[in-house]
């Protein structure tokens, strides 16, 4: 089943399905109709931003999320994937922003159970993981638009995992691993990844906005753009918000660069390897 949202700042789809190892019942089945139809609610009807958004503004975003198993009543496990894309100036193209994988989605919830958000407190990890998500969502578009738009929406997310953190949830914790949402908003915030948050305006304001006026110098900037992201692989080999950005764009740019020139496609291959080795092979393609 799916919503699809209609006010507010996001434009949001919810979608839950079980894992195929996952067996449920009816009242299982119903309780996660309700929970969708209830995120999709909070999603799209929670007022996030002081700014006025016009229809046709909205920021589109889709949740899936897979349960994968019920540890005890009203209690639910699995994982939340989380997309949001933005159109491109002058067309009928969307980008994707932001696109990730979140395996730490551990909540609990009863049927008939209002869905309560206040940015001063941690009342339960289901709204807090929805919340969080929104203002990343939505730090990433405002930083597609203006240098650095993003920094109020990611100081509110930071405040959430700060809020988040004595609930124990492994997700909130600077300890252990290092691409949960602990880390996904406090590297956003420090300045060896500020060639990232650069990037999302270069790319698609400079980059992709300016295709309708000239292909080939916005191709350009966006070969430059991701060559500005080389000293944050360099300082911090593998990171997350590095990852999440080249997932969110590697078709994007093996699309892009399979259309430029010998000397274009060579340069783009070379610095989206040194990026991004865990998938050489696919950036291969642009030579072909």
């Amino acid at each position: 089943m799916s919503y699809l949202g209609k006010t507010q700042e996001l434009n949001c789809e919810v979608q839950i399905i079980n894992a195929p190892a996952l067996t449920v019942g009816p009242v299982e089945k119903e309780i996660f109709s309700e929970l969708e139809q209830s995120i999709y609610d909070f999603m799209n009807n929670t007022r996030w931003t002081n700014d006025v958004f016009e229809i046709e503004e909205r920021i589109n975003m889709s949740i899936l999320i897979t349960m994968t198993d019920i540890p005890s009543s009203s209690t639910y496990e699995g994982k939340i994937q989380v997309q949001t894309t933005r159109p491109v100036y002058n067309s009928s193209y969307n980008t994707i922003l932001f696109n990730h994988v979140d395996n730490d989605f551990k909540i609990s919830y009863a049927r008939n159970t209002a869905l309560l958000f206040s940015i001063d407190q941690h009342r339960d990890d289901l709204t807090s993981i929805l919340a969080y998500y929104a203002y990343m969502g939505l730090a990433y578009d405002y930083d597609s638009f203006s240098m650095e738009g993003g920094t109020p929406y990611f100081t509110k997310a930071q405040i959430i995992v700060n809020n988040a953190k004595n609930s124990g949830g492994s997700g909130w914790q600077p300890q252990g691993k290092k691409n949960n949402r602990y880390w996904m908003v406090d590297n956003a915030l420090q300045s060896v990844f500020k060639p990232i948050r650069k990037a999302y305006y270069d790319y698609h304001r400079l980059g992709f906005d300016e295709m309708y006026n000239d292909i080939p110098a916005a191709r350009k900037k966006i070969l430059e753009t991701m060559q500005s992201l080389a000293p944050v692989q360099r300082s911090r080999p593998g990171s997350l918000n590095l990852q999440i950005f080249l997932t969110s764009k590697s078709q994007e740019l093996i699309d892009l660069f399979s259309q430029a020139e010998t000397k274009e496609k060579n340069d783009a291959v070379s610095i989206l390897k040194r990026l991004d080795p865990a998938n050489s092979s696919r950036y291969q393609e642009i030579l072909n």
